[in-house]
C-alpha cells in the first residue's frame, strides 16, 4: 500500500527545508546497521547511509535521498525523544523522532511506579511531545481508579486513560489522541501490554508475552522500533521495553513536570541553593510546614542531579570526539602535503 506525503505526516515544517528538487523525501520506518527502511508515495525502499552509520537517524525521521537511494540529508525534527544510552558508555541514544503524542504505558499492578512516570513525563515535555498515560490491565485490578488518582494528584497531572488493552472499544478511545497523519510512540516497561495495544491500534498480530505475577516484571516481545500505520490513519512507533531511562539535556522537561517546586525554589535566598542546609531556603521551609511531599522533592532533586551529570558527561564526550576528529583531519592533511612534495 502506498501513501501520500501528507498521509505519512509531511507538513509545511518539512517542506520549507527542501532546497532542491533533485532529492526525494522519505519517512524512516526502521533503522538498521548501515541502512534504513523508509516510506514514500512510491512505496517502501531501503536507503543507504553515506557514511555507513545510522546512529544519527531515528525511526520517524524525514530524510532526503538521491535517485540512487542514498541519504543526503536528515531534515530538522519537530520533536526528538532521546536518552543516555544504557550501560557505562557515555553517548546519546535516539528513541524516536517527530512524535506528536507520547503514550506512556504502565499497568495497574506492581509495575506502576510514580518516579518512573515522572521520568517519562520529563522526557515527553523535553522533546515537545504531548504525554498521555495509558494504564493497562484495568480489568485485572480491583480498583484501577486508585492508580489513576495517584497520577491525577501530581501538580502538573497529564491525561490518563485506564483500559483493557484487549478491548477494541477502549483501544479505539485511546487512539483518539492521534489524528490522521500524526505520530504516536509507546514507552514503558516490558510486559505492560504495549504489543497488545499496538496490535489493536494497527490491526497487527505480533506475538505477545505475559508478566510474572510475583513481581509484575515482563519479558521483551518488541526488540526493535518500527513505524506502523494505525487503523485511524495515524502512525505508531512501538519501542522495546525500557529497564533504564537516563535523562540528559532535559531541563525544560523537568521544569515542566516539577513546575511547582521550581517556582518555590525561585523564592530561596540564594540562586544556587541546594535545598539542604542553606538559610532562607523556601523549599525546606515548605517541607517543614508540611506543604509539599518530601518524597516528591527527593525525586525532583535526584532527577536534577542526574540530568546535570549526564549532560556534562555527554558534552565532554562530544568535545573529545570533536578534538579527535580535528586531529585526524590534521594528520591526514599533513600526510597529503608530504606525499605531494
Amino acid at each position: 500500500m502506498t501513501y501520500s506525503l501528507q498521509d505519512l505526516g509531511w507538513s509545511s515544517f518539512f517542506a520549507r527545508q527542501l532546497e532542491t528538487e533533485d532529492v526525494q523525501p522519505f519517512r524512516v520506518s526502521e533503522v538498521h546497521r548501515s541502512s534504513v527502511t523508509a516510506l514514500s508515495p512510491e512505496g517502501t525502499n531501503r536507503l543507504l547511509s553515506p557514511d555507513h552509520e545510522t546512529g544519527a537517524i531515528a525511526v520517524g525521521d524525514w530524510v532526503l535521498a538521491d535517485d540512487e537511494f542514498r541519504i543526503t540529508t536528515i531534515l530538522e525534527r519537530q520533536t526528538l525523544l532521546q536518552r543516555r544510552a544504557a550501560g557505562h558508555e557515555v553517548k546519546p541514544q535516539l528513541i524516536a523522532a517527530n512524535v506528536d503524542t507520547l503514550f506512556i504505558v504502565s499497568s495497574c499492578n506492581a509495575d506502576f511506579n510514580i518516579a518512573r512516570l515522572e521520568r517519562y513525563l520529563a522526557l515527553a515535555n523535553s522533546a515537545g511531545s504531548y504525554p498521555v498515560v495509558l494504564l493497562t490491565k484495568a480489568d485485572q485490578c480491583d480498583d484501577p481508579s486508585d492508580f489513576r488518582r495517584e497520577i491525577e494528584m501530581l501538580p502538573m497531572a497529564p491525561v490518563v486513560e485506564t483500559l483493557n488493552a484487549k478491548d477494541p472499544s477502549e483501544v479505539k478511545a485511546a487512539m483518539n489522541w492521534v489524528k490522521p497523519g500524526q505520530t504516536a510512540a509507546f514507552v514503558g516497561s516490558s510486559g505492560v501490554g504495549k504489543t497488545t495495544l499496538a496490535n489493536g491500534m494497527t490491526g497487527g498480530n505480533d506475538a505477545t508475552a505475559g508478566i510474572r505475577e510475583d513481581d509484575a516484571r515482563g519479558r521483551h516481545t518488541t526488540t526493535s522500533r518500527f513505524l506502523k500505520r494505525m487503523l485511524n490513519g495515524g502512525w505508531l512507533i512501538d519501542t522495546p521495553g525500557m529497564r533504564e531511562l537516563q535523562l540528559f539535556d532535559a531541563q525544560d522537561g523537568l521544569d515542566a513536570v516539577f513546575e511547582d517546586l521550581q517556582t518555590l525554589a525561585q523564592q530561596c535566598k540564594f540562586n544556587d541553593c541546594a535545598h539542604e542546609t542553606e538559610p532562607g531556603c523556601a523549599v525546606r521551609a515548605a517541607l517543614e510546614a508540611g506543604d509539599i511531599d518530601p518524597e516528591r522533592v527527593e525525586r525532583w532533586r535526584k532527577l536534577e542531579r542526574e540530568n546535570l551529570c549526564n549532560s556534562e558527561l555527554l558534552a565532554q564526550a562530544r568535545l573529545r570526539q570533536k578534538t579527535f576528529s580535528r586531529h585526524v583531519r590534521s594528520v591526514v592533511k599533513g600526510n597529503k602535503k608530504r606525499k605531494g612534495r
